[in-house]
């Protein structure tokens, strides 16, 4: 009972201090300001709001501004905190039984929601009461006021921006005081940072309350931020715009006490956000069609608020940098993002050229100079050059593009920076990373579709011309060769490393790359320099184990590098691997004789084809050994490049010398031909070539048994190797008219051959045997083999695509780019797979010697037999081409008798 009589005793108070005049309101201050904070503690929220509206409207105006916190603040604000809480839970809580026909709902709700725009409201008086003041406010003072409408001003927002699925599609019945409270709620806080820019700090002895509280203040509008992004794109910027300007102008005393990780991240996130709209209008503008000016002027906007966001982040990290340590890896993913949704990505929004050009000229402008200005931030350079991070598809090319930027920027840069980027890291780093330039090989690697298609970037303008699209392969070895020529000298160590790594890379594209990069370098250097490259490959290609991708790269860079050699050089070159010793034929084989002078070449030529036809004639008097084979097929090798790079610097007798040589291998072989061996394939190989170099004067009998075996090899589907040198041969027909009396046993075996390798399931054999085929019958007179050949329909459409220069498959171009995405999705999520297991790997023991019984006895069976019956199909070839020796007889007799002792001692035993 007494508090019911209570009540209207209050509300009759209430109504008379809101009649009071001002001057009355000034001279009662002290006496009437403690009863109303007392009557503050009311239990309805009308009464709450009242009292608030007639202590800011009527006394406030009054009150000495040194002393509003303890006074005021601090006894009504926190209150009025909880107050809107309550109204906040309320709404949310009651907001599902929102409905047109439950009216008693409704009005509550409206009712909720006036209540709290006049909460707003009257925290709009205190802010601009404090606003109004002359003098200095300092932030202690009013430390309440900051935290407490930040606090209104986000639970506000949130529940905005989450209004459609709060009130479950009926939002229509309360969308005006939404908006209301929206409109309230960005006046107040737009009000309070105009206020808090001006606010001072404390003296000293105070400083640490006041750097706690103005942290406070950027870290809660740090919070609102996240909220609004997507809500105003103005306020938005403007917030932002705010933060970054009060951490740079209290940086000396907050510096330390900032969440600099969030700060970075959030922008970063907000940025991604906004560029995301950006693409998504630009994209709804290039499926339209027709410039729509609404638009148009929505994408500008939204466009230069990327870019302020962009500034924002450029100037906070170059004010904090040394703070952002657990932030590089936001703003390095902040940059592969970025260009992931921009051509020439293959994941890029489907935008217009003139769109394209204005997010480039305008907004990724920006990117450039922030990662210029991180290179020499220790962290962010094991962010970039993570090795244990696996990219996804989409941000590999971003990756590869990111270090060609750093490439341009390091020369710029002191010495200690470029050699943090490009030296090794120490192995007592925690975090592993690898060289700049080893990642960049690696990086470049990954982009194997947009390799393929080729994607395009801008060229480097010079020579007065402006800059056209080039290849991504170009993009990367210019500005690499850019780079090489920038080096300091103190960092050649690590180039030649990286160059020597990737040279001997699995991958093509990469060891290309290192040799263009190689060969640049030997131009650029000095004639000793690359005399020294020249050497230290050569002896690598000499000692070099068998064959392999990485002898083969190694023997092309040596290739390219002679050429570059200058002639006191090339004679050096020449003495130091002299080449008529027998032990350096494996040298000579992979070296054009066309990079020497005249006079050069034709020394060489003749002491190389001596040592080689000697060799080869030696072989026959040998014990014929797997060894004594592999030599065989360095010289036969070393002899064909002879008669490819320099035949016209053979004399007549030395032309003899090779071709004689070549017809006694093929005598021998042809009787003793075992076409399992993988050193017999390969001497076969080397002869077919070497053989069609001779073509207009070989004997034609030779010629037919030559075109016979070959296609008893080929139905047994032989290395690939041995195709390809078939291939050569077949080629080398058409420059000679077959007699009559051979054509009959020819021409079949032919046809048998071009057919069986134009129909070949590997494209590059294919695409081979097309341009051999081509150049056969634009040459030969023999057209019955070209009919021969084209019987079959997917022969001939094969030949006429290729002639008239058209693909198979129809496709257009975004047909390709997926095509190409998928690929690369599956052959990347492979080796991702497979680098992630190599990673769990021991790295510390090499693995142990695989014992001989591991492989399937059942496989050894096989093997054998198949070479086994190959011997004996190529027998049977032989046999058509020309009368049995006096001793064969004997020998299948003694083959026969050792089929029996197989049946009788192991085969009968088993059944």
């Amino acid at each position: 009972m007494s508090q019911e009589r209570a009540a209207p005793a209050r509300a009759a108070s209430l109504e008379e201090f809101s009649s009071w005049p001002e001057g009355l309101c000034r001279r009662e201050l002290p006496t009437a300001l403690p009863r109303l904070l007392i009557s503050f503690a009311s239990d309805t929220w009308i009464e709450h709001i009242q009292i608030l509206k007639i202590i800011v409207e009527r006394f406030l105006p009054h009150m000495n501004h040194l002393t509003l916190e303890q006074t005021f603040f601090s006894q009504v604000l926190p209150k009025t905190v909880k107050l809107f809480d309550d109204m906040m839970y309320e709404l949310s809580s009651q907001a599902r039984e929102l409905s047109s026909q439950n009216l008693e709902i409704q009005t509550t709700l409206r009712n909720i929601l006036q209540t709290m725009v006049q909460v707003l409201g009257a925290l709009t008086g205190c802010v601009q009461h404090v606003s109004a003041t002359q003098e200095s406010v300092v932030l202690r003072n009013i430390q309440s006021l900051p935290s407490s409408v930040l606090h209104v001003i986000r639970s506000t927002f949130v529940h905005c921006k989450n209004s459609e699925s709060v009130y479950s599609g009926r939002l229509h019945l309360v969308s005006d005081l939404l908006q209301a409270l929206f409109r309230e709620a960005y006046s107040l806080q737009k009000q309070l940072m105009e206020l808090l820019d001006v606010v001072c700090v404390g003296p000293e002895a105070d400083e640490s309350d006041d750097i706690l509280n103005m942290v406070f203040v950027i870290h809660s509008l740090l919070d609102i931020c996240s909220v609004i992004s997507s809500m105003d794109h103005a306020f938005h910027a403007n917030t932002w715009k705010f933060i970054i300007k009060q951490s740079l102008k209290h940086q000396s005393v907050i510096k330390s006490q900032l969440r600099h990780k969030d700060i970075v991240t959030s922008l970063c996130e907000d940025l991604l956000c906004s560029f995301g709209s950006c693409l998504q209008l630009a994209e709804q503008m290039a499926q339209a069609g027709l410039q729509d000016n609404t638009d148009y002027r929505l994408f500008q906007k939204t466009l230069k608020l990327c870019r302020f966001l962009a500034n924002s982040l450029l100037h906070y990290t170059k004010d904090f940098l040394p703070f952002l340590s657990d932030a590089c890896c936001a703003l390095h993913q902040l940059y592969l993002q970025i260009h992931s949704k921009v051509p020439p990505s293959l994941y890029a929004a489907g935008i217009s050229q003139a769109q394209q050009e204005e997010i480039a000229g305008t907004f990724l402008v920006t990117l450039d100079p922030l990662v210029s200005q991180l290179l020499p931030f220790p962290p962010f350079v094991c962010a970039v050059l993570d090795s244990e991070r696996v990219l996804p598809c989409a941000l590999q090319l971003p990756q590869c593009l990111l270090l060609v930027t750093i490439l341009d920027a390091l020369p710029a840069q002191p010495r200690e920076v470029q050699s943090l980027w490009c030296a090794h890291s120490p192995a007592s780093k925690a975090a592993p990373r690898v060289p700049l330039l080893k990642a960049l090989f690696c990086s470049f690697e990954q982009c194997s579709g947009e390799l393929s298609l080729p994607v395009h970037l801008q060229g480097v303008k010079g020579g007065g011309r402006a800059a056209g699209a080039v290849p991504l392969y170009q993009h990367v070895c210019v500005h690499l060769c850019t780079f090489i020529a920038s080096f300091h000298p103190s960092l050649f160590p690590e180039l030649d490393v990286a160059l020597l790594s990737a040279v001997l890379s699995a991958n093509m594209i990469t060891a290309l790359l290192a040799m263009d990069a190689w060969c640049f370098l030997a131009r650029y250097g000095t004639a000793e320099l690359c005399a020294h490259h020249v050497t230290v490959v050569a002896h690598l290609v000499k000692s070099g184990p068998g064959e392999c991708c990485q002898l083969t790269n190694l023997s092309l860079l040596l290739r390219r590098l002679c050429f570059l050699l200058a002639l006191p050089q090339q004679v050096d070159f020449i003495q130091t691997f002299p080449p008529e010793a027998t032990e350096n034929l494996p040298l000579w084989q992979h070296i054009s004789f066309q990079a020497f002078p005249a006079e050069l070449r034709k020394q060489a030529a003749r002491e190389v084809t001596s040592v080689g036809a000697t060799q080869s004639r030696g072989w026959l008097r040998s014990s014929r050994t797997v060894g004594e084979l592999e030599a065989l097929n360095t010289a036969l090798s070393a002899l064909l490049v002879v008669c490819d790079s320099a035949g016209e610097a053979l004399e007549v007798g030395q032309q003899a010398a090779v071709m004689d040589a070549g017809i006694e291998l093929w005598a021998f072989l042809n009787a003793n031909l075992v076409t399992g061996q993988a050193y017999v394939q390969q001497t076969l190989s080397l002869l077919f070539p070497l053989l069609g170099f001779f073509i207009q004067t070989l004997d034609p009998q030779l010629i037919t048994q030559v075109v016979t075996v070959q296609a008893s090899l080929l139905r047994r589907e032989p290395p690939d190797h041995v195709r390809l040198a078939a291939l050569d041969f077949v080629r080398a027909l058409g420059k000679t008219l077959l007699w009559p009396a051979t054509q009959d046993r020819v021409l079949p075996s032919l046809s048998s051959v071009f057919a069986a390798l134009l129909a070949d399931r590997s494209w590059l054999l294919q695409q081979h045997a097309l341009e051999a085929f081509t150049q056969f019958a634009e040459g030969t007179n023999h057209e019955d083999v070209i009919l021969q050949c084209l019987r079959s329909e997917d022969t001939k459409d094969r030949v006429v695509s290729f002639l008239e220069k058209t693909g198979f498959v129809d496709e257009t171009a975004a047909a390709r780019v997926e095509r190409v995405k998928q690929e690369k999705g599956i052959f990347w999520g492979s080796s991702a797979r497979v680098l992630s297991e190599e990673a769990q790997w021991p790295s510390s023991e090499p693995s142990s010697k695989r014992a001989r019984h591991e492989r399937p006895l059942e496989e050894e069976y096989r093997s054998a037999v198949r070479a086994a019956r190959a011997a004996l199909e190529a027998v049977g070839a032989l046999l058509q081409t020309g009368p049995a020796p006096d001793w064969l007889p004997v020998e299948v007799l003694r083959l026969q008798e050792q089929v029996d002792e197989l049946k009788r001692c192991g085969l009968q035993d088993e059944a």
